[in-house]
C-alpha cells in the first residue's frame, strides 16, 4: 500500500506530536504505514507513506536519487543569475549540491492558504520558483535559495519521482492505485 498525503504546515513527518508541532496521527489513522522520506514541519505538500519496506527504502534512500520537485515562494525577485546558479549547483556549508532544475513560475492560482500566513513586507517583493533536486540534505532547498540571495518564505513539495500532489486538498490523504 502507498499513501500520498498533502502535509499541512506545522505537521511533523512522524506520527507523534512534539513541542509546538502536531504529528501525522492527527491526519492519518492507518496502522502499519511508515513515512518514506521526510518533510520539515514548516514545509508543506507531498509526503508518501507505505507499509512496504522495500518501497520505503527506494523512495527515501539517497542512493536512488529520486527527484523531488518543490514550489518555492522566496523573498526577492528570481532572476536569470539565481536560476543559472541553482541549475549548476550551489556550495553549501556541507559541500556542493548536485545541479538542480530551476525555473521562475507565476504564483499558483489554486494554492490553499497557509496557516499561519507567511510574513509579508511592503517594500520587498516575493516571487515563485519551481525547483527539482535529487538529494535530500537537511533543509536543502531553503539553504540553496538563501545561497543565491532569495530566502524561502513558503516551501511546498509537489512531486517525488512519479508521485504527484496534483489536486489533493491540504490535510488529506489518498491511497495510490
Amino acid at each position: 500500500m502507498l499513501i500520498r498525503f498533502n502535509k499541512p504546515y506545522g505537521v511533523l513527518s512522524q506520527f507523534t506530536p512534539e513541542g509546538r508541532w502536531t504529528g501525522l496521527i492527527d491526519h492519518i489513522d492507518l496502522p502499519g504505514v511508515y513515512v518514506a522520506g521526510r518533510l520539515d514541519a514548516d514545509s508543506e505538500g507531498l509526503l508518501l507513506l507505505t507499509d512496504d519496506g522495500q518501497l520505503q527504502a527506494h523512495i527515501a534512500d539517497p542512493r536512488f536519487k529520486m527527484e523531488k520537485t518543490y514550489l518555492v515562494q522566496v523573498e526577492g525577485v528570481v532572476d536569470h543569475k539565481a536560476l543559472s546558479t541553482l541549475c549548476r549547483g550551489v556550495t553549501l556549508n556541507d559541500g556542493p549540491t548536485l545541479p538542480a532544475r530551476a525555473l521562475a513560475v507565476e504564483p499558483p492560482a489554486d494554492l490553499w492558504p497557509r496557516n499561519p500566513p507567511i510574513r509579508e513586507r511592503k517594500n520587498i517583493p516575493t516571487s515563485w520558483l519551481e525547483l527539482s533536486i535529487r538529494e535530500g540534505r537537511n533543509r536543502q532547498v531553503r539553504r540553496m535559495t538563501a545561497a543565491v540571495g532569495l530566502p524561502t518564505l513558503r516551501l511546498i513539495r509537489t512531486a517525488i519521482g512519479p508521485y504527484h500532489l496534483r489536486d489533493l486538498p491540504t490535510g488529506t490523504w489518498q491511497q495510490v492505485p
